[in-house]
């Protein structure tokens, strides 16, 4: 009784719930051979079962961003010629079924994108066992278990949850989940996070811990599961998860108010979204604008570069939407760890630091221009603003903005309409960046601070490596130096940084940034009104106080110690 596990923090919160153990259906391989003459009925069973696939991943109608993000993810592995081609070659060339094929084909590209340590292409490792799963299940004509069919109250507890086990869950019944394996950046955390229900990853053995129904606690904020615990341990966290409920329904009173400190400092709690329907989220949630709109979403939806009409839709749409409200979009970030059907990037050993964002851009400017000019047309219907991502030369930006005067001429010329102030700035996401902070202030009309890619960068540490995932942190102080000399830089010259980056949706940090001098935070919709609430409890100077004495300090473990303890 009262036993106690620890694992990573996927997702925050507190739940109480039953346990569902979750045991992956048995699938047993057909190893027989074929004869010669059945090799196309075998490859038109793999065709058919990949058909089959694409057509429900294209049925996105009702998902949220991180969803869409899995179902292209594992659309382009299953459009990738050599996947297919590889499983034929195994019928054709060895006499294999299509079983077998398939499950030769999946453990060979697990194994080899386990090996390497890149977060993108590791968590396709993930993808292809999901996809592994799911086209076996089609060939074996096997019903999949459906997460969203199981009682309310339930803590899913499994060795592994797939993306599609996830984005199956009904939050209605599954009220935290915890697995054996998997990282917090993985597919898996980021739609706990969406969902916002409680979750614990990396718990190497949890599942063989437990048999189903018994009573258990997870705790998101601790990282810790209870498995059958005590009632003194149950009433306890009633009375956590009372205050919990309590404070989501203050935080609905909060959302919709002024970020404004006790002495009077006004704060912007911006939203990061993809697409529409994660804007109305957004909006429902009282954003106070946009930090980040991720424009690659539009080009990984389409099956061709989207139109300059496509795209001004969109755009003019959101922009409306928010009315007054600032709305950043970010120009194509597509390259690293997100790529097209449509087009073929070049092998890269490290695309993290390869061919994308702006390089690509630049180097493909019909593209670019392309959406230069579906943005700048849609200012006019609001209060849009342009953001360029991994700018690191200010070469990278004045070209950007020759193009965009160019455009502005035309438009002039031809009597279009377009937004005459429109403001351009920068995400600050490397090391280079942030030490031109001071060169690049003269030319852009904001900053936008990037963390996740900055931490990575700036500690040399593969957020997604999991051998190594102790050392990567926002709260280290060279990451919060970083931050402090960017802010600097922007109040010097009379403008302003924001960051759209994770760290400003975690709630522990708010304060922190707020004594660091951040303008505004553009974080996860769930994330707004907590955040708004921490900073219309606080008092700017107080905090500012607070934060010169961290950055002092020598380890992320002392920071976030003391952050714990302010807070």
């Amino acid at each position: 009784m009262n036993t106690k596990h620890e694992g990573i923090i996927a997702s925050n919160g507190i739940a109480i719930g039953t346990i569902y153990l979750f045991n992956r259906e048995e699938v047993v391989v057909d190893e027989t051979k074929i004869d010669e003459n059945m090799v196309d009925d075998e490859k038109n069973r793999v065709k058919s079962a990949i058909d089959d696939y694409i057509s429900e991943l294209n049925n996105t109608e009702g998902a949220n961003e991180a969803q869409i993000n899995i179902a292209n993810a594992h659309k382009e592995l299953l459009q990738d010629p050599y996947f297919s081609d590889t499983i034929d070659a195994k019928i054709v060339n060895e006499l294999k079924n299509s079983e077998l094929a398939l499950n030769e084909t999946i453990n060979e590209m697990v194994e080899i994108m386990s090996q390497i340590d890149d977060e993108y292409l590791k968590e396709r490792a993930s993808d292809y066992k999901d996809i592994g799963y799911q086209l076996m299940y089609k060939l074996k004509g096997i019903k999949p278990k459906d997460l969203s069919l199981i009682e309310k109250g339930s803590i899913v507890i499994s060795k592994e949850l797939t993306p599609s086990d996830t984005s199956n869950m009904n939050k209605e019944n599954v009220v935290a989940f915890a697995t054996d394996l998997g990282g917090k950046t993985s597919h898996t955390s980021i739609i706990a996070q969406t969902l916002d229900i409680p979750a614990l990853v990396g718990m190497q053995d949890i599942s063989e811990k437990v048999e189903g129904g018994e009573k258990a606690i997870i705790d998101g904020d601790q990282g810790i599961i209870i498995i059958d615990p005590s009632d003194d341990v149950v009433a306890e966290y009633e009375n956590k998860l009372k205050e919990q409920n309590e404070k989501r329904e203050r935080l609905k009173e909060v959302k919709d108010k002024e970020s404004i400190t006790t002495d009077g400092k006004k704060v912007e709690v911006s939203a990061n979204i993809g697409n529409i329907e994660d804007l109305k989220a957004a909006i429902e949630n009282g954003c106070d604008g946009v930090g980040l709109f991720r424009t690659e979403l539009l080009y990984m939806e389409n099956d061709h570069f989207p139109t300059e009409e496509e795209q001004f839709e969109v755009y003019k749409e959101a922009t409306q939407m928010l009315g007054e409200k600032s709305l950043i979009i970010r120009t194509l970030d597509i390259g690293g760890d997100k790529g097209l059907d449509y087009f073929e990037f070049p092998v890269e050993e490290n695309p993290f630091l390869g061919y994308r964002a702006i390089r690509l851009c630049l180097d493909r400017e019909d593209i670019f221009i392309t959406q230069l000019k579906a943005l700048i047309r849609a200012s006019a219907f609001g209060n849009l603003k342009i953001m360029i991502p991994m700018v690191i030369n200010i070469s990278e930006f004045k070209r950007t903005i020759e193009l965009i005067d160019d455009i502005k001429k035309e438009f002039d010329q031809n009597g279009v309409d377009y937004n005459k102030e429109l403001e351009v700035g920068i995400m600050i996401e490397t090391p280079a960046s942030v030490l031109m902070a001071d060169k690049f202030i003269k030319y852009v009309d904001f900053f936008s601070i990037g963390t996740n890619d900055l931490s990575q960068y700036t500690l040399a540490v593969d957020r997604g490596n999991e051998n190594i995932s102790d050392l990567y942190s926002n709260y280290n102080p060279a990451v919060l130096k970083a931050i402090k000399h960017v802010i600097d830089e922007s109040h010097k010259a009379g403008k302003w940084t924001g960051m759209c980056g994770q760290f400003a949706s975690d709630t522990q940090a708010t304060k922190l940034l707020l004594g660091i001098g951040l303008d505004e935070y553009s974080a996860s919709p769930n994330k707004i009104a907590e955040v708004k609430d921490t900073i219309i409890k606080s008092n700017q100077k107080d905090e500012e106080e607070f934060a010169i004495k961290l950055l002092d300090l020598e380890t992320p473990e002392e920071v976030e110690e003391k952050v714990k303890e302010h807070n």
